[in-house]
């Protein structure tokens, strides 16, 4: 018999997202173009619901025998990922409309992405698994070919299409591997289960599949080329909400199913290695870009890989500094995303960097709130950036991985290169001609983020005392 209290307790934001979008789904039939515009805000509305039920039910649940659970440490991630994703999702209209792209199912498919999301944060078996991943990775592949009529765009979506079903056959393969040497396929039975050399290929290949999902080396290949191709409020989407939920499963399933000595041992090696490379790719690809998405896009890698140096850490060092990082992560991303969404020109969108000279003389709010951004993600110690970075040193430092701590400040002295070359084309390069005006509430986000990186860097003790409350639910 079905206990709906508890399926409630569980996995609430996920059930008004699904009626949500299936309710999308009727009234698009129903109502046509007329719904284009509606949907955008009813959207946006449904994900800070969804935000707002995974904050009410804090504590989670655990429902359909098992196959779904939930606790403080999933539900921080859900609230961070849906809230980005509805802001995300009202950052898109004006732009879809300026494109005349703007649909009814865009909103949908970032509801059902949203969804996907949800799932595999609630995940508590490889099954419900991998249903959240296809879930969210099909929405993603439309979205990013959403711009029909764009050759670039439909080349991001082909190429996020095929990679994507490469890593999702290595995860499933993984998955039946795991499963085949475990003899279970909930996260309890794998944890249970005497490590083996078939249990050992089965859970490489899931960590491959799951870098995928995070833009991690070396599955990274997609993300400068999905970045720059698809519409900017996609990738907006793309670098906060799911980047969010993937990096707190991929955390999930390993502090929670591999926990043996024997695997820890084994699975800490290969992240290990994993963080290093992205590190470096990132930072290394990213210096002789000119286009700002392909840029941030390389920095997204980077960023990723200091994440996963918090994942190699282990669950009592790692995980509450897991949480304080990516949350300055997808604060600065939606900022710097509201940034490119927010300067348009005759030719279209701006995206190279030296299209931005001078800013700070034609738009000097927007150029000083783009400073406070790209210091953040930084690490520079001026915004919420650099404590999220310390985190993760502090982290890396209680469990002894000092070449990681090395390779991270290596790879963060290049990057500072690349960020600090953005700044300096604002602020000390001849002005160029000025933008046309754009909606004035996408650059509203760049403030906001812009304050808030700075007033969690104050205010900090309350986020860090949540994070790690949150992150000790895991030991429980």
């Amino acid at each position: 018999m079905l206990d709906f209290d508890a399926i409630l307790m569980t996995i609430a934001p996920e059930l008004l997202l699904a009626a949500a979008g299936l309710f999308g789904v009727l009234a698009g039939a129903i109502i046509g173009d007329r719904f284009n515009g509606l949907s955008f805000k009813l959207g946006a509305i449904v994900l800070f619901a969804a935000a707002a039920l995974a904050a009410l039910h804090w504590n989670g649940g655990r429902a359909f025998d098992g196959l779904v659970q939930t606790g403080p440490f999933v539900n921080f991630a859900k609230v961070v990922s849906f809230i980005s994703g509805g802001v995300a999702l009202l950052m898109a209209e004006g732009f879809l409309k300026r494109h005349e792209t703007e649909r009814y199912e865009y909103s949908l498919l970032v509801i059902f992405a949203s969804l996907g999301m949800g799932i595999i944060l609630s995940s508590a078996n490889m099954m419900t698994l991998y249903l959240g991943v296809e879930m969210l990775s099909l929405s993603s592949y439309v979205l990013a070919a959403f711009h029909r009529d764009s050759a670039r765009s439909a080349e991001a979506g082909l190429k996020y299409f095929v990679l994507g079903a490469l890593a999702s056959g290595l995860l499933l393969y993984g998955i039946s591997l795991v499963y085949g040497f475990s003899g279970g396929t909930s996260y309890e039975a794998i944890a249970a289960a005497e490590p083996q050399l078939g249990f050992m290929f089965g859970m490489v290949l899931m960590i491959t599949g799951l870098a995928f999902k995070v833009s991690a080396a070396p599955m990274h290949v997609w993300t400068p080329d999905v970045y720059e191709g698809s519409p900017s409020p996609v990738v907006a989407f793309f670098a906060t909400a799911p980047k969010m939920a993937s990096m707190v499963v991929f955390a999930v399933i390993l502090f929670t199913s591999f926990p043996q000595a024997l695997a820890v041992q084994n699975w800490q090696l290969i992240v290990a290695i994993i963080a290093a490379a992205s590190m470096l790719i990132g930072a290394f690809g990213a210096l002789p870009q000119k286009n700002l998405k392909r840029l941030l896009g390389y920095s997204s890698i980077a960023n990723m890989g200091y994440a996963i140096v918090a994942i190699a850490a282990g669950v009592e060092a790692g995980a509450g500094a897991l949480l304080i990082f990516m949350t300055a992560y997808v604060i600065a991303s939606l900022g710097l995303f509201g940034g490119v969404l927010s300067m348009r020109r005759e030719g279209g969108m701006v995206e190279n960097i030296d299209e931005l000279a001078g800013l700070i003389r034609r738009k000097p709010g927007l150029a000083t709130a783009l400073t406070v951004l790209l210091v953040s993600v930084s690490g520079f110690p001026l915004a919420f950036g650099f404590l999220g970075k310390l985190a993760v040193i502090e982290a890396a430092s209680n469990s002894g991985m000092m070449p990681l701590i090395i390779i991270l400040i290596i790879s963060s002295v290049i990057a500072m290169y690349y960020y600090l070359r953005i700044i300096k084309v604002m602020w000390m390069d001849e002005a160029v001609e000025d933008f046309e005006p754009v909606d004035g509430w996408v650059t509203g986000t760049v403030y906001v983020t812009a304050i808030a990186s700075v007033a969690l860097l104050i205010f900090v003790s309350p986020f860090s005392e949540l994070a790690a409350s949150a992150a000790a639910s895991l030991l429980q």
